[in-house]
């Protein structure tokens, strides 16, 4: 498991980037140099005690004196956009956390990206990318209405690479153009809702698909039932009952860890295991990760058998 420290940030820009989506510019108060970061990365914003939300980095990577994020205002989120929106201006300072990075751009000679509504923000910097890289690409970009969706003036210098499909000119996004017929080695990379995500996932090729959500999948597991947590590095061993994740668990023993979501979408918690076979219920971690067992999200995943032992 890897320790990000806080910095603080300074508000330098903010303005819309479509109905409902705010963009901010931060920077350092200093304007020394920001942490780097690739394609992929969210950084955590600490709004204020128990609001600590993920955005994805939108800007350059090769910037690093400002980091650009873009918000889109939720009617029925739990605060954190309406914090952002409401309160945030020039000149505030905010904490922030990061960059992490779970959704991070492999090497490929082919790409399909596909997108919807505030999804676009982690793959923008990915077409970038793939264009500097001389790789064959598109985009299928979807969103309610032309009016909402973010960032298509800037989309409009790739030219016919980019398919804006908004919803109530066009209907639901037509994946066949891009899913049907993919070549062997293409990366299909698709961030959005989570029923485009599914809609993605039940046409692409196995291994091909790479996802970011914003929502936790839907989890069809049995009923919980309570197992054993060994902390290693104090050899103290915790009960985590039915109904408890393992997170609250070791907390509540006074162990302290990094978390946000709780919901197993921004890799936060993410912590190595040293034994035992995990059940893993987040929506971060890779097929292959959860087959290899070695790391677990300690907010949402629980224990196949009787006892876990955690780098912790």
């Amino acid at each position: 498991m890897t320790s990000y420290d806080d910095i603080e940030l300074v508000v330098e820009r903010r303005e819309s980037a479509a109905e409902g989506v705010l963009v901010l510019t931060l920077r350092h108060p200093s304007g020394g140099q920001l942490p780097c970061w690739e394609p992929g990365a969210h950084i955590d914003l600490l709004l204020g005690p128990g609001l600590e939300r993920q955005f994805s980095l939108c800007g350059d990577p090769a910037d690093r004196h400002g980091w650009r994020i873009a918000v889109l205002r939720e009617r029925d989120g739990r605060g954190g956009s309406a914090y952002v929106h409401e309160r945030l201006r020039p000149g505030d300072r905010v904490r922030a956390r990061g960059p992490r990075n779970h959704f991070r751009l492999e090497p490929a000679g082919r790409y399909r990206f596909v997108a919807g509504g505030i999804g676009i923000t982690p793959v923008l910097p990915m077409l970038a990318a793939a264009e500097a890289a001389g790789a064959d690409w598109t985009l299928l970009y979807g969103g309610r209405t032309r009016a909402s969706m973010a960032f298509t003036r800037e989309l409009g210098r790739y030219g016919e690479r980019v398919t804006l499909a908004p919803e109530d000119e066009t209907g639901l996004l037509d994946l066949t153009p891009v899913l049907d017929g993919l070549t062997e080695g293409a990366l299909v990379y698709c961030c959005g809702p989570g029923p485009l995500l599914d809609a993605v996932g039940e046409r692409c090729p196995a291994g091909a698909l790479r996802t970011e959500r914003f929502q936790p999948a839907e989890q069809h597991t049995d009923v919980d039932e309570e197992f054993e947590v060994v902390l290693a590095r104090s050899g103290r061993t915790l009960t985590v009952p039915p109904g408890v994740s393992v997170l609250d668990t070791v907390r509540g023993a006074g162990v302290e860890v990094l978390h946000s979501c709780t919901e197993g979408t921004c890799g936060t918690c993410e912590t190595d295991v040293l034994e035992g076979d995990p059940d893993h219920r987040d929506s971060v971690l890779t097929d292959a990760e959860r087959a290899a067992g070695e790391t677990m999200l300690i907010c949402v995943s629980r224990c196949r058998g009787r006892r876990l032992v955690l780098d912790l």
